[in-house]
């Protein structure tokens, strides 16, 4: 999952190829982007893990910038706090929602859906095809550009 604020969107690989998109275009002062994880499954003792390394080579075969990224738990304070809560697959919005207790003002969304394909990211924990959720997610956030 993702989130932005001041307007929207987490999922580390998708947090740094929506900031790197926000640069090109010149709009990443719109926007505010972090990544929050929607389970406890990637924080171990308090600390969050670091990007996996496959993301991370898949997003140095593309230039994507990135910086080292811990993952952070999202809480039900954070609904307030954001404008967009953006999920990569259903496992996320549903996460999501049990966070928050509910999306009373209509905040959480699946990147896809902002495609013409919508539905889930590919999950390259299952697959190890990290090439394929990047393009997924490549696709997502132009298509969420477009839309804000």
């Amino acid at each position: 999952m993702f989130v932005c604020h001041g307007n929207i969107c987490r999922s580390p690989m998708a947090e740094m190829i929506f900031l790197d998109l926000l640069r090109k275009s010149g709009r990443e002062k719109e926007f505010a982007v972090s990544s929050s994880a929607t389970s406890s499954e990637e924080i171990w003792n308090g600390i969050g893990n670091p990007i996996y390394p496959p993301a991370k080579e898949e997003l140095r075969r593309h230039g994507i910038p990135f910086t080292e990224h811990h993952a952070v738990q999202l809480t039900r304070a954070d609904y307030g706090k954001f404008d967009l809560f953006i999920g990569m697959d259903s496992a996320n919005i549903r996460n999501m929602l049990r966070i928050f207790g509910a999306d009373p003002d209509g905040k959480v969304k699946k990147l896809m859906d902002y495609t013409a394909r919508g539905g889930d990211v590919s999950d390259p924990w299952y697959s190890d095809r990290f090439d394929i959720a990047y393009a997924d997610i490549l696709k997502g956030c132009k298509a969420l550009l477009e839309f804000l």
